[in-house]
């Protein structure tokens, strides 16, 4: 009797065995074929021609992305590089505006070009003879007269002179000769006419100071005439341009 339960408990425990091994089997086969299963689905998937172009056209995306970023590096670098040219630039521009705008100045102040604008005009004349003065020369213009004025004229400020239309620069001379003027070796008899271009106002309050150029002239018998211009024009020295 003991035997025959003894035999019943190792069948018993062989079909135990058996079956656990079983089970596991069936986990192993359930688990390979799922993955079979789904490595299939996903070469399907991976080989669809719509992912495919997907797949594509993402690539591309991402290189064109790649490509913009560089491109818009290398535009800022460029931006950079043209600024820098640019105030380069504008320093050399701004240096050479003023050489030719200092160039112009020397031109000018040298009689060598045309000067026009607002300004003064003063008359030198011989004052009316009187028989009764036995000098003569107390009544004519003479060099020192012209001389004087336009010192003053300089002095309160003109940019440029003429006498008679003679342009006069730095190295002018005026010798009186007789009933004549010559101005840089051209004579000129009277009237003597002194454009000066300037403020008018500065230039007329300038000569018409108490015990100044025109109170001078008029002590000496000259006859003294000023006009203001709101537009005058000086002509370069003769025989230059």
């Amino acid at each position: 009797m003991a035997k025959r339960i003894m035999k019943t408990k190792k069948m018993k425990g062989k079909y135990v065995i058996l079956a656990f091994v079983s089970l596991v089997l069936g986990f192993m086969l359930a688990f390979s074929y799922n993955t079979v299963n789904k490595d299939e689905k996903t070469k399907n998937h991976f080989s669809d021609p719509q992912f495919v172009r997907e797949n594509e056209l993402r690539n591309q995306l991402l290189k064109q992305q790649k490509e913009n970023r560089q491109l818009q590096k290398e535009l800022y670098e460029k931006q950079n590089k043209v600024r820098s040219i640019e105030k380069d630039l504008s320093k050399e521009e701004t240096v050479f505006y003023n050489l030719a705008e200092d160039a112009e100045k020397y031109r000018m102040f040298l009689g060598k070009v045309k000067v026009q604008g607002k300004g003064l005009i003063v008359t030198l004349k011989d004052g009316d003879y009187d028989p009764k003065e036995e000098n003569v020369n107390n009544y004519i213009v003479h060099d020192r007269h012209v001389f004087k004025v336009i010192n003053e004229l300089y002095i309160a400020g003109a940019t440029a002179i003429a006498v008679n239309g003679q342009r006069i620069n730095h190295s002018s001379y005026i010798i009186c000769t007789g009933p004549v003027i010559t101005v840089d070796g051209i004579p000129f008899p009277e009237p003597f006419t002194i454009t000066a271009l300037g403020d008018p106002s500065i230039l007329e309050s300038a000569l018409s100071i108490t015990g100044g150029a025109k109170d001078q002239l008029v002590n000496d018998n000259i006859i003294f005439t000023m006009e203001k211009k709101n537009q005058i024009q000086i002509e370069p020295i003769l025989g230059e341009s």
